[in-house]
């Protein structure tokens, strides 16, 4: 199949009940993956790069399928989206107000995900639970739920000195994990940075809903990890070699790793030999 990539999308009717189905949409038409696990997958890359914002062609792709001009243009691709505590949509200074409506000031979950360890993450709660598929986490925890894409930022600050906020890939890969009680590591941060949530709550009354929800646990269709991190990059070469599994947004080969979001709006052809 030859096609423009996208992030991979997972059949989510299992989810909870047995490993998550993945495919690879290559210009809508999704390819199934779920099957070659075992069987050798060749993968190889065109110059053709179109961007996900304009749809137009790049020679260079940003922030995981952008051209240079929406990268300096589009809200989507604005710090404020890796750093939500700095979303700046209340001053009016917001590049796109209207998508900032559509997709800050809204409902925003806080969570904490467990993949590599435990973490702290933010989400817009109608990304649940694709954000923590997309992740690999094994477990994941909802712990509040607030207005904005800014007020989940502040809280996930507040929680980052306590925890951390990021995926290591390399041990996601690697399978480095093992279950975690989320619960308890919910009531262990609530306690350790009760004052500052509480100053957060009175600040931003009827905005901040602490929840007591119950942890999901995930399962990812992986007969191998990989013995190495390596990185394989298909606009550099070829890529070939057995798939022998799947999480997160990585495929794992015996060569390697690939992370498919990186590749977005490439243009791929993937062949199963």
């Amino acid at each position: 199949m030859r096609g423009t990539v996208r992030k991979m999308r997972v059949d989510q009717q299992a989810l909870g009940l047995d490993a998550l189905r993945y495919f690879l949409p290559l210009d809508g038409l999704d390819f199934s993956l779920n099957e070659h696990i075992g069987h050798t997958l060749r993968i190889s890359c065109s110059e053709r790069i179109t961007c996900v914002g304009c749809g137009k062609s790049s020679n260079k792709s940003f922030n995981q399928g952008y051209c240079y001009r929406c990268l300096i243009t589009l809200a989507a691709c604005d710090m404020c989206i890796m750093k939500p505590e700095t979303c700046h949509h209340h001053l009016g200074t917001c590049r796109e107000p209207d998508w900032g409506q559509t997709h800050c000031m809204i409902p925003h979950v806080v969570y904490l995900a467990n993949s590599t360890g435990v973490k702290v993450g933010i989400t817009r709660e109608t990304q649940i639970p694709t954000r923590w598929i997309d992740q690999g986490a094994g477990q994941a925890l909802p712990i509040f739920r607030v207005a904005s894409r800014r007020l989940s930022g502040l809280i996930e600050v507040v929680l980052a000195e306590h925890i951390s906020d990021k995926t290591k890939w390399q041990a996601l890969v690697k399978g480095d994990y093992a279950d975690v009680d989320l619960a308890a590591e919910r009531e262990r941060l609530f306690e350790l940075c009760h004052a500052e949530l509480d100053a957060l709550m009175a600040e931003y009354p009827g905005q901040i809903e602490p929840l007591e929800a119950e942890v999901l646990a995930l399962d990812y269709p992986v007969q191998a990890f990989a013995l190495k991190a390596k990185s394989l990059a298909p606009e550099k070469g070829v890529v070939e070699g057995v798939l022998t599994g799947i999480k997160g947004q990585y495929l794992l080969f015996d060569t390697g790793v690939l992370n498919v979001r990186k590749y977005t709006g490439y243009e791929w052809e993937v062949t199963v030999l």
